[in-house]
């Protein structure tokens, strides 16, 4: 069985790298200041309840897999993940941390979409040349970027992830990969997995309806009759 830990996640200030003075405007012209700071402290406690959350985590790393929503695919994978959490970046911190613990880093998205929806971010700030495009125009645009981008994490995780092996899969929450995922992998929450840590360590199916106390166990899974498509981008 090939299980995948999906952990929801929000990106903060720090990670955003050119483009966080961008939408920090954007976000102060829509909320102000004040509004700016509630959400950067807010993510903060964000990070701070996912990191303990993992630590409270018992999981043979040596056969886990993390995936990284924004990490892509060309070789500087660890790199990249390291010079972050060096940088501060909390999401970046928990990953150096599990990988410490011997869990495999796999890049995860395909980089010409990564530059392409950077180059829509930063195309859209004020002042830029597309600045004037209706919005109703440039959501269509990002949505049918994402939705490329998911597919090919779906295609990521199943090609990389190997029998009896955990997958962990930081992503953000607009994204929908769990739907183009294979009904040969199943998907549990960070939620459940702390509640079901015993079930889970006795290897007890966790897509069983209760728990080894009666509790309820509801393990996510991709609808079946979700029509799964190609991109093109391999």
């Amino acid at each position: 069985m090939r299980r995948l830990l999906h952990i929801p996640i929000v990106h903060g200030p720090a990670e955003m790298g050119s483009a966080r003075n961008t939408v920090r405007r954007a976000y102060v012209e829509r909320g102000g200041e004040d509004a700016w700071e509630k959400s950067r402290l807010a993510i903060a406690a964000f990070w701070d309840a996912i990191e303990t959350a993992m630590d409270s985590l018992r999981l043979n790393y040596r056969k886990a897999r993390l995936y990284q929503d924004g990490l892509p695919v060309c070789g500087l994978e660890e790199k990249i993940v390291r010079d972050l959490a060096m940088q501060g970046v909390p999401n970046h911190r928990i990953l150096l941390k599990l990988m410490e613990r011997r869990a495999s880093l796999e890049g995860t998205e395909h980089p010409d979409l990564l530059r392409t929806e950077y180059e829509l971010i930063m195309n859209a700030a004020p002042g830029a040349n597309d600045a004037g495009q209706p919005e109703d125009a440039r959501a269509a645009q990002f949505r049918d970027l994402l939705d490329q981008r998911d597919r090919f994490v779906a295609r990521r995780i199943d090609t990389t992830l190997g029998r009896d092996e955990m997958g962990i899969l930081f992503l953000g929450a607009m994204h929908r990969v769990l739907e183009w995922l294979p009904d040969s992998i199943e998907v549990v929450s960070l939620s459940h997995m702390l509640r079901n840590q015993v079930a889970f360590d006795n290897g007890v199916p966790l897509d069983s309806e209760q728990g080894p106390s009666g509790q309820i166990v509801a393990p996510w899974s991709a609808s079946p009759d979700r029509r799964r498509e190609t991109t093109g981008i391999e």
